[in-house]
């Protein structure tokens, strides 16, 4: 019988090229998607977190690749 060890079950390889590039289409799709929403909150909304119409301009108008 053996013994599994919580370090002998990592995978101590990097990820590799399919797994970054899906992992780095998932975040730009979500700050795409962040920043479509934020464009649609309302005055009283932002009031309440404390940025204003230019910052969501500024923030909208970056590319998604653009954190």
């Amino acid at each position: 019988m053996s013994t599994y060890t919580h370090e002998s079950m990592i995978n101590h390889h990097e990820p590799g090229l399919l797994t970054q590039l899906a992992e780095t289409l998932h975040v730009w799709r979500q700050r795409y998607r962040s920043r479509r929403e934020l464009a649609s909150w309302s005055e009283r909304e932002l009031h309440d977190i404390g940025i204003s119409w230019s910052d969501v301009a500024y923030e909208v108008d970056k590319p998604f690749w653009r954190a």
